[in-house]
């Protein structure tokens, strides 16, 4: 497709991302709403940003950011627009949209729902977050460092495998009582009680000396 080979053929692709952005009703960012036009149509992925720009510049689609992720979703304006223009669309490119549609934005959210990355900040320390993001907000998230680039990659490459098994194991930790299930972290410190203990002995011990020993004359006696 060529960006300046007919005026239809421009009309229509844009229409198109309306009619994509209207029929999945929640707001996409750009990697996402590209693929769910891939899985329709062939589209290059430079046409598509200029076609997204002309749509944003006319009103047709606005953006917002959310977690420092741009977001993408259609306006009254665009809506009223594409009521007036959804009928340039071949109805077998319309058919295409139905039947892709949901199977695109269920693979779209699998890829995207379970979010693990690390940032080095050194050759010995590793920034590591691990996130589960649900129609574009984060429901889980857990930051650690690792000691190593070893370390992080492996931290990284177990959650996005086995998050679905690691999740619940940590909400059930999270969430239960611990202190209940865990008496002995309730008890002092038996190093600091064995000390305690002794130091009471020994301020005992300093007052008794005061006290009458069988055999001994107390002087306190004759005062």
């Amino acid at each position: 497709m060529k960006l300046a080979s007919n005026n239809d053929t421009l009309a229509e692709n844009k229409v198109l991302i309306l009619y994509i952005l209207d029929n999945v009703k929640e707001a996409l960012n750009n990697n996402n709403l590209y693929k769910i036009v891939l899985a329709v149509v062939d589209m290059n992925y430079f046409y598509f940003q200029q076609f997204l720009l002309d749509l944003i510049n006319t009103g047709y689609i606005m953006y917002y950011t959310n977690e420092d992720v741009t977001l993408y979703q259609i306006t009254d304006k665009g809506r009223e627009t594409l009521k007036l223009t959804e009928d340039i669309l071949p109805g077998i490119i319309k058919l295409q949209v139905d039947t892709n549609l949901k199977g695109a934005i269920e693979e779209v959210n699998d890829e995207n729902s379970i979010i693990a990355e690390y940032t080095p900040k050194n050759e010995n320390y590793y920034d590591v977050a691990c996130k589960i993001v649900e129609k574009n907000e984060t429901i889980f998230e857990i930051k650690s460092f690792a000691g190593s680039r070893e370390q992080a990659k492996q931290i990284v490459d177990n959650w996005k495998s086995y998050a679905v098994q690691i999740y619940p194991k940590l909400l059930e930790v999270l969430t239960a009582n611990y202190a209940e299930s865990n008496p002995e972290i309730n008890l002092e410190d038996p190093n600091l009680q064995t000390q305690i203990s002794d130091d009471s002995y020994k301020t005992t011990q300093h007052f008794d000396d005061n006290q009458p020993v069988d055999g001994n004359i107390n002087l306190f006696d004759n005062l």
